[in-house]
């Protein structure tokens, strides 16, 4: 299998435009990883430079000890699986599973073995006959992963495989590429803008913006402990919320403000940003950290205006003014609040997050 190592690498065009800057990464032997970005942030290119689609401009890739900045693509044993597919619209499944080993000039008892064997894990037997245009998305996808699992490659590669797939869909597509890995025991690199297949999927995310890394980490790490004001508004559904405000003391207490609204920080989160009193800061509130309470406790408490209640089944999100500011909370399916009427939430203060305001990132 193979450890996959980034040092300082960067890609560069003719152009000047910059894709990557300074990419310091090392990916285990048989680790999940997912690079979690949105549109342009690098993701892409990090996937396609493993695959020896992109060149490497500056520093080194490495797969275990080996330089790989020129290997071709067909000497470094990756799958890559395509958001398109890319199946043979003239060829049977079985066929287009086959094709790579085929290509490979592998003896075709061996070929036989290793379709069937996908074919069975992936649950498509019924389906090898087919040509592509006779399935469904879901389908189509399974085909695709067994033509990648065919190959037994040391590095499994995936750019947004499911983007094409329903929701209900691509939960259950989520669940089979866990399941997948897991069987394989192989190197995977998981290419997404999707927060939830991130969060699901991986053993470590990898969050850019820009080309640059902005964190590294486990999902509850990434989630929990976000670096900056970025990767705490990637992660979350609906996003964090975010108020200024400015960090004061009073009466011995670290309190964040803004005009009438006052919170009081925990001791252990006032002890680690006492340095910071007197400085401009923003407040961060995830959608799931409050509950309605009656009997609201002084300085750890909203209050507002709801402006409207948007039912998701299983909860309530709900908009609340507070302070000049439009904050998003889920509130369970029995909430009764409704739009115009004024609501007291409850924030969970050992939950807070803490930016500084000019340079976003966390004080915490």
């Amino acid at each position: 299998m193979a450890r996959i190592k980034f040092e300082a690498v960067g890609k560069q065009y003719p152009n000047g435009f910059s894709a990557l800057s300074n990419l310091n990464l090392e990916i285990a032997d048989k680790e999940f990883l997912v690079l979690l970005g949105p549109s342009g942030c690098g993701k892409s290119t990090t996937l396609n430079m493993i695959a020896g689609l992109e060149d490497v401009t500056d520093g080194n890739l490495y797969f275990d000890d080996a330089v790989m900045n020129t290997v071709p693509p067909h000497k470094r044993d990756v799958a890559m699986v395509f958001q398109s597919y890319a199946l043979y619209p003239h060829k049977s499944v079985y066929d287009n599973i086959a094709f790579g080993l085929k290509m490979r000039k592998v003896a075709p008892d061996e070929i036989k073995r290793r379709v069937l064997d996908a074919a069975r894990r992936l649950e498509i037997e019924p389906l090898l006959e087919r040509r592509p245009d006779q399935l469904s998305g879901g389908q189509r996808q399974r085909v695709a992963l067994g033509r990648a699992m065919v190959r037994q490659p040391q590095v499994f590669l995936m750019d947004e495989p499911l983007s094409n797939l329903d929701a209900a869909l691509r939960i259950s597509m989520r669940a089979e590429i866990k399941q997948l890995h897991q069987a394989m025991q192989t190197t995977f690199v998981y290419v997404t803008h999707d927060q939830a297949e991130a969060l699901t999927l991986a053993d470590r995310i990898v969050v850019m913006r820009g080309g640059v890394v902005q964190q590294i980490g486990v999902p509850d790490q990434i989630y929990e402990h976000p670096a900056n004001m970025f990767v705490a508004s990637f992660l979350g559904n609906p996003p964090i919320n975010f108020l200024e405000g400015q960090l004061l003391r009073i009466n011995d207490a670290v309190v964040f403000e803004r005009g009438a609204l006052r919170i009081a920080l925990p001791a252990a989160t006032a002890a680690r940003v006492s340095a910071q009193v007197g400085r401009e800061v923003v407040l961060g509130i995830r959608a799931e950290d409050v509950a309605e309470t009656d009997s609201p406790e002084a300085g750890a408490c909203l209050s507002g205006r709801i402006g409207s209640v948007l039912p998701v089944g299983s909860d309530q999100f709900v908009e609340m003014e507070v302070e000049g500011c439009k904050l998003f909370f889920r509130l369970g399916k029995e909430s009764h609040r409704r739009t115009g009427s004024n609501a007291i939430l409850a924030v969970n203060l050992n939950r807070l997050h803490l930016f500084d305001k000019q340079s976003t990132e966390s004080l915490l």
